[in-house]
């Protein structure tokens, strides 16, 4: 398949490339830099008008566009940011794959479209919560409809927390775990969804065929809550999660992201497990041993 990826540079995106070379395909990288490589194609989606044709032919086009959400204080020019880096590449690549017939759109999106849902259960048909990443995500998602509307299978991928041995949480963590440092944030009864990079990468392979549109949970089947997490994460490295970081410190260090992380989702991949998708790492457990596995 010829498949067109924009957001190659981030974590995500940079797996998925390898990946989908693996396995045969032909990928076509969008750029915002000058292209160097052949597979590189420049594209500018705020500038001038994008040219459809660049992904005509394509057998699927993949969206993982954006700016980062942690790290970074969320000041009002960093929020616009965040939410411009996601609303208008994905409404440039959807009105290009409606343009030319590409048949499937798989777009990213995020687990904060459910906001702070407490400890219920959330599927892909709950509605979207009430603060700005909730908001956020629901605009981004709705940037879909021109693709939608012509018939595109539109994939709307709802990511949690990814873990690897490389991966951005993993890396924020590992060195306060490994000092003992390490512990839960606020109350620590948040849940915090997650799943791993391998099962990332292959649910993201297996919606590119299966018959399935629409938001897709992309977290593992068992919910834990950020304690529970914070202890399981300390005893992969030998450590007890012995302390606790007060919200207030949270939200005096991070401002409105930090307090972001005392907001939970319990969510729940219904749709993979519903049409028979199977998990390597189903519970936190298997993807401890997997993140801290040495390779």
């Amino acid at each position: 398949m010829r498949i067109v990826v924009a957001g190659t540079s981030g974590f995500l995106g940079k797996y998925l490339v390898s990946k989908l070379n693996d396995d045969g395909h032909e990928v076509v990288r969008l750029v915002r830099r000058q292209a160097l490589r052949p597979d590189e194609i420049h594209w500018d989606p705020y500038g001038s008008e994008f040219d459809s044709g660049i992904v005509g032919g394509a057998g699927a086009v993949i969206n993982l566009c954006g700016a980062t959400v942690a790290g970074k204080r969320w000041t009002p020019a960093y929020k616009e940011e965040i939410r411009a880096s996601r609303i208008v590449p994905t409404e440039v690549l959807s009105r290009a794959v409606a343009e030319t017939g590409v048949p499937v759109l798989l777009n990213a999106s995020a687990a904060g479209w459910y906001g702070d849902s407490g400890d219920r259960d959330v599927d892909e048909f709950a509605p979207h919560g009430p603060d700005f990443l909730a908001t956020m995500c629901r605009d981004w998602e709705a940037a879909t409809e021109a693709a939608s509307a012509a018939g595109v299978r539109v994939v709307k991928l709802r990511t949690a927390n990814v873990l690897s041995a490389d991966s951005m949480l993993v890396e924020k963590l590992r060195p306060l775990f490994r000092l003992g440092l390490g512990g839960k944030f606020g109350t620590g009864r948040q849940y915090l969804p997650w799943i791993t990079l391998h099962d990332w990468l292959a649910a993201v392979d297996w919606l590119l065929t299966f018959s399935v549109s629409g938001p897709v949970n992309l977290s593992a089947p068992e919910t834990v809550t950020n304690a529970e997490f914070t202890t399981a994460f300390a005893a992969a490295l030998n450590r007890r999660a012995r302390l606790t970081l007060p919200g207030a410190v949270l939200k005096l260090i991070g401002g409105e992201g930090g307090a972001e992380l005392l907001h939970g989702h319990r969510m729940v991949p219904k749709v993979l497990v519903g049409n028979g998708f199977e998990f390597t790492h189903g519970t936190l457990d298997q993807a401890m041993k997997y993140t801290f596995a040495v390779r």
